[in-house]
């Protein structure tokens, strides 16, 4: 019967009764360890000077044709698939007898020699077999024939919830998953080059802060203190500016408490970092090289993602904020009353909460109106005070404005950065200014950190900070729409 035929557990108790019968032969089925020589794709990369050599490879088997006295087996390590031939006479009947026990889905070690099959395939000539691991658990059900694959394993819940099935039976996800590393690697080269140091921040935190979000919480028996998980890096790098270090960067994991869709994930990858004496303009100019560099580093310098074609390689646009939202609306908005926001967003059907603010209501008309519409990459700039607590005021002059950009490519923002505020009088003024609108009902708004507010005291360089979405750059660079299939873990709701 096949195993398509059977309830898994008979599968399973199939598979537990070819266990006992290869302990009952003298065999251990769970080794202690194995001495490869090679790779599949090492193999397959240098057969001229392989061939008819001796060579070791260890994988998991993934297609099995059990003969007579031969059989044909392809195994698959991380590099990909390699197929061998067994041969009862070769590696002795006994042996042959246990690897007759095997499944799709055990782990096998095979030495042999390297040749050519019939029909061309570059195969290993096994002289002896040695079982790694047997499997009592069946791997999803896929069929391959001619280059052609057959019932794949394709549902994202149960990939996400399986992401070991979706990595064996699924090897092309394995190269976003290697491009990401390559990614991170090229960002953290990039500052490294740079002379920034690499720095870490507390992921448990007694106030949150450096960004608007909600928070996770939780506590600390031994202190009996309710802590934070971190939602930004920016206060605790801002303070190593301020004892001295020039150039500072962080890839971290942070946490907020929000909403999930194709784009957020409660815990995610964050770059921050920060340089003094610079500004962000200065920023800007970094920022687009980084992606830049990052992007030719792992041949993605042109991609097509969420449904356009994005190149990477020209100058990035560079739009203030106002006028874009004009352009969408028709109307002057940088000091318009609450009521009159609130009436743009009832025009454009958008709806608002209980008792909006005007940074509120701003943030939802760029979200509706404007940012589906930034496909090529764009640097939107000079953005409302109100909304930027962490920003300098802006250098023309205009009381209203502070010296902010964000990133936005394919619709999506990439990152935010400022000229950072450095003036302790305002800092602490625009925290009081957040604090009245928490205590009105935005949850999102910024916490009072006085800590910070006396580090900011003691006297902190003119300073320009950026902080870039790292899985939202792996989903561009490999061109994944959503933030699940970059992450190997994604949250998820629990199944019971």
């Amino acid at each position: 019967m096949s195993e398509q035929k059977q309830s898994l557990k008979q599968i399973i108790q199939f598979r537990r009764d070819k266990l006992d019968a290869i302990r009952a032969a003298g065999v251990n089925p769970y080794p202690y360890r194995f001495d490869a020589t090679h790779t599949s794709i090492s193999i397959k990369e240098n057969y001229a000077e392989l061939e008819n050599q001796d060579v070791t490879v260890a994988g998991r088997i993934m297609s099995l044709r059990v003969m007579g006295k031969a059989s044909f087996v392809h195994i698959q390590d991380q590099t990909g698939r390699i197929q061998s031939y067994v041969r009862r006479d070769d590696v002795g009947a006994d042996n042959y007898q246990v690897f007759k026990k095997l499944d799709i889905g055990d782990i096998l070690g095979v030495s042999g020699y390297v040749f050519t099959t019939k029909t061309g395939e570059i195969s290993i000539h096994a002289e002896t077999i040695t079982v790694l691991a047997k499997s009592i658990r069946p791997l999803p059900i896929v069929k391959e024939k001619d280059g052609d694959t057959f019932d794949a394993f394709q549902d994202k819940e149960l990939r996400y919830r399986n992401r070991h099935l979706d990595l064996i039976v699924n090897p092309g996800i394995r190269a976003i998953f290697i491009k990401r590393a390559k990614i991170i690697s090229a960002v953290r080269k990039y500052f490294d080059e740079r002379d920034f140091l690499e720095a870490e921040t507390p992921v448990l935190q007694p106030l949150y802060g450096g960004a608007s979000a909600r928070p996770f919480v939780t506590h600390h028996n031994a202190l009996d203190q309710k802590l934070y998980l971190r939602i930004a890096d920016e206060l605790y790098l801002k303070r190593l500016i301020i004892g001295g270090f020039d150039r500072v960067y962080e890839i971290s994991k942070d946490f907020r408490n929000e909403g999930m869709d194709r784009n957020h994930n409660p815990e995610f990858t964050m770059l921050e970092f920060y340089q003094a004496y610079v500004d962000y303009e200065f920023q800007m100019d970094l920022v687009e090289n980084l992606v830049q560099t990052v992007a030719a580093q792992v041949d993605a310098m042109k991609v097509h993602w969420n449904g356009i074609d994005i190149d990477l390689s020209k100058p990035f646009a560079r739009r203030p904020i106002l006028d874009l939202l004009r352009e969408a609306t028709g109307r002057e908005l940088g000091s318009a009353a609450v009521s009159e926001m609130v009436a743009v967003c009832k025009e454009f059907e958008i709806g608002v909460p209980d008792s909006p603010n005007y940074g509120q209501l701003l943030d939802l008309l760029m979200k509706e109106l404007v940012e589906p519409n930034l496909l090529q990459p764009t640097f939107v700039i000079d953005y409302p005070k109100a909304i930027s607590p962490l920003a300098k005021l802006h250098r023309s002059g205009d009381p209203e404005l502070v010296e902010r950009f964000e990133l936005f490519i394919g619709g999506a923002e990439f990152a935010n950065a400022f000229t950072e505020l450095n003036d302790p009088i305002d800092q602490r003024e625009r925290f009081e200014a957040q604090a009245r609108l928490r205590a009105a009902g935005d949850e999102e708004a910024q916490v009072l950190d006085e800590n910070f507010l006396q580090a900011v005291e003691c006297g902190m360089p003119p300073t320009g900070g950026v902080g870039l979405g790292i899985d939202r750059l792996v989903m561009l660079l490999t061109e994944q729409r959503s933030i699940r299939d970059v992450i190997f873990f994604p949250a998820m709701r629990t199944v019971e």
